[in-house]
């Protein structure tokens, strides 16, 4: 059984290891042992934190094997975007041109530097292991955070929004970036990758274009990546959209990628799941296949399992009542759908 559990300090090496295996273009990523260690304990202090309101915090999944304690994904909330560092996206518009005298009238799309998204929390940091890909692991981690922001939802902003990674390739090559970011600022695109995720991002003020900028002037190949997802994101994306998340115009300063957006409490896991008291199963044959967590958040457990529903609750196998760490009588949270239906 794979479970979603809160990252420990002790998950470093592994935490190192994810990290390693994303490639380049993944910006949460793409830091120093060291500060993926700092990263570690900020989330242990946001989850042991007792507040009421969104603040300066980030919260980490860990996907752990629960039989060989395998830790093969990785998922974050960060409850709030925009405080220690301006949050920057390019704002993609349309402006009318129009001459009557060359009788020519048309629609030119810009881009425009903005912040807007400043004060949001951010869902990312989504990444599972390559050989766990089409085996559902991807899309626990991933829903596994709206089931912890169904429980403590005081903790998060009104908005969520998740960065998708653009079209880079394994040399680091981003067309976007070639086209555009390479001609303020004098370097490579993993280099300024770099320095975004580690810095307080003075550097994009400093060199970024102030001015609108006219896609006409990238290359065809720069063009066709704005709003584009990586190969490897693909299936985030249409989690996030199954979500509820919608593309509304912004996209990465670097490598183009888009940002979806959705109000939290019109997320489909988070509005559609709700509480029931947990039974353990006899002989009741299960009738759903469902994600269910507890309703903690320091110790904060999510697993999919099957399921069924009477009057008195929500039947859970043995096995999945231990790895949520629950006692029959507690409450849990569950998110269902029949079995067979998607």
């Amino acid at each position: 059984m794979l479970i979603v559990r809160p990252a420990r300090t002790d998950d470093l090496d592994s935490f190192i290891e994810l990290a390693r295996s994303a490639g380049p273009g993944f910006t949460s990523l793409a830091v120093p042992d060291s500060a993926l260690k700092a990263r570690l304990a900020k989330s242990v202090q946001s989850f042991a934190a007792d507040i009421d309101a969104p603040a300066d915090h980030i919260y980490l999944l860990m996907l752990e094997d629960g039989e060989t304690g395998e830790i093969v994904g990785v998922s974050a909330i960060k409850a709030k975007v925009g405080l220690n560092k301006p949050f920057f996206s390019f704002k993609l518009l349309k402006i009318a041109q129009s001459s009557s005298a060359a009788n020519r009238h048309f629609d030119m799309s810009v881009m425009l530097l903005v912040n807007e998204y400043s004060g949001t929390s951010e869902v990312g940091t989504l990444f599972v292991k390559s050989k766990m890909r089409g085996t559902g692991a991807g899309r626990l981690i991933s829903q596994a955070r709206y089931m912890l922001i169904a429980t403590a939802p005081e903790r998060i902003s009104d908005t969520l929004i998740s960065e998708l990674r653009g079209r880079v390739d394994k040399q680091g090559h981003s067309p976007f970036w070639e086209s555009l970011g390479r001609k303020f600022f004098k370097m490579d695109f993993n280099e300024a990758d770099e320095i975004t995720a580690q810095t307080d991002n003075q550097f994009i003020t400093d060199l970024m274009p102030k001015y609108p900028i006219y896609l006409d002037l990238l290359t065809d190949e720069a063009q066709e990546a704005v709003g584009k997802t990586h190969p490897d994101g693909v299936g985030a994306r249409r989690l996030l959209e199954a979500e509820g998340f919608r593309f509304d115009g912004y996209v990465d300063i670097f490598d183009g990628g888009p940002t979806m957006a959705a109000p939290r409490d019109q997320i489909r896991t988070v509005k559609d799941s709700h509480i029931s008291t947990v039974v353990e199963q006899s002989n009741m044959e299960p009738t759903h296949q469902a994600l269910v967590s507890n309703e903690k958040v320091k110790e904060f457990r999510a697993v999919f399992a099957k399921v069924s529903f009477e009057d008195d609750g929500l039947h859970l196998s043995s096995n999945a009542i231990d790895a949520l760490q629950l006692k029959p009588g507690n409450e849990a949270r569950v998110f269902a759908t029949r079995i067979g239906i998607k």
